[in-house]
Formats: C-alpha cells, structure tokens, sequence
C-alpha cells in the first residue's frame, strides 16, 4: 500500500465484497491464503477444522458453557489502524454473550478462544504473529494446530507455551470440563 493509500477502518471492510478469503491488518487488506488469495489451504486443513469445531460443539451442547464459530468469524483484534482477523475455530463463554446469543455481523466482542490450523501456505513465524495479535487483543487462550506435526501449540496470556502431541489429552481452565486426545483433531484425515 503505498504513503498516498487511506488505510481501511473496521466500519469500511465491513461494507466491502471479495471474492477470496481476507483480513484486516492495521488498516491494509491482506489475503491469508497467499498473496493473490487464491491459494486454498486443501482438504486436511478444512477437516481438521471441522474436527476441532465438532469437539468443541459437542461440549458446548451438553455444558452450556458458549457457542462456537468456524469458517473466519469476524474477530477485531485491534483499532486505529484497525485489525480484523478471522479464526478457523472461536469460542465465547455464554455469560459474555448478549442474552447468550451470538452476534449478527460485526462485533468487538473477542472470544475466549482462537483456534488456527497451520496451512502448507502458513509460516512458523506468520502463525505466532497472528496468535500473539489475539491475546493482546483479549482472547484468553490460542492454539495453533499443525498437521504435519499432528501437534497442537497452547498460548496462554498467563502461562508458559506448551505442545501437546496427538497422543495427549488437551484439557483447558478455559473450557471447564472439556478434554481430547489430540489425536482426534486429525480422526480420518
């Protein structure tokens, strides 16, 4: 973007259409799926998304305890310039909800968990960015799942980074009560 380029608000990408996956990042468009956008991140990364989400809706269905969202849900993660990013997997406590429902459209409410799945076109350093723009924007906890290492990287903003490999149980003070084997994050993939 060059000097003359008036950097885009939250309120103005809210308004705008694209044809391929975007983020907001401090007022400049960027295309998460490579620089033209074009580049899908494949099957894996979208079962594994799908299997993270399952496991998390299942839970939610008998605790009560939030709703989840998949598919890049709006999530501002910054202001002036603005950030909008969009997790594969968000998790908000019901009691932040308004009347426990989740919002229509854009919203500053940050969930208490971000998930994203590493893509063949993601980078170490890209995917640490990113969760680090989450916790200093409020969300709780981040984990960063890797299908190649079949590993799941926990951030928290209060304790040290842990790995769980695909053989351990992920449990969370963040989801009271949910636990599992990391393994089936990546179940008939």
């Amino acid at each position: 973007m060059s000097a003359t380029t008036a950097l885009v608000t939250a309120e103005e990408y809210s308004r705008m259409h694209f044809d391929v996956p975007t983020e907001l990042v401090r007022g400049e468009i960027v295309f998460p799926c490579g620089d033209d956008g074009m580049t899908r991140p494949g099957f894996r990364h979208g079962g594994v998304c799908v299997n993270v989400s399952a496991l998390l809706r299942n839970w939610t269905k008998v605790s009560k305890a939030g709703r989840v969202a998949s598919n890049d849900s709006w999530i501002s993660t910054r202001r002036d310039p603005d950030s909008v990013r969009g997790a594969d997997v968000a998790y908000i406590r019901i009691e932040r909800l308004p009347d426990g429902r989740v919002p229509d459209g854009p919203t500053d409410l940050v969930p208490d968990l971000c998930v994203e799945v590493v893509s063949p076109s993601n980078t170490v350093k890209e995917m640490r960015d990113k969760a680090d723009e989450y916790l200093v924007a409020g969300v709780e906890e981040m984990w960063i799942v890797d299908p190649r290492k079949c590993s799941v990287l926990v951030l928290r903003r209060d304790a040290v980074p842990r790995v769980v490999s695909d053989q351990d149980v992920l449990s969370t003070p963040v989801l009271p009560g949910f636990s599992a084997k990391v393994s089936e994050f990546f179940e008939d993939l």
